[in-house]
């Protein structure tokens, strides 16, 4: 069975598996305090987006179309490598008021 962040990644069809390239960044989307930081986050395709959770709780990463829910652990962090364009606006379903989107570019 797939991970449920690889799983969430695939079928958004915005990322692959993990991996790093040279000239990849490494952006962070943080949780804490019941908010994504930041809320929106620019990315290129080939970066690296690294999910922390730095709350005591679970939190979700979860698409507003209602297709992909990804629960990421208390102090866990999740790393995913970019590798489509588009726009994806997310909540955390435990904290429906968490809202965060993502846009990559070419």
């Amino acid at each position: 069975m797939l991970p449920r962040l690889l799983l969430f990644a695939l079928t958004l069809g915005l990322w692959g598996v993990p991996g790093i390239s040279a000239e990849a960044k490494t952006i962070q989307i943080v949780m804490s305090n019941l908010a994504y930081v930041p809320v929106e986050t620019a990315a290129a395709v080939g970066d690296v987006i690294e999910w922390v959770n730095n709350d005591f709780l679970a939190r979700t990463a979860t698409a507003t179309n209602g297709n992909c829910n990804v629960v990421i652990t208390a102090k866990k962090t999740k790393r995913l490598i970019l590798k489509k364009a588009g726009q994806v606006d997310y909540f955390c379903k435990y904290h429906p008021n968490m809202k965060g989107r993502l846009v990559v570019v070419p």
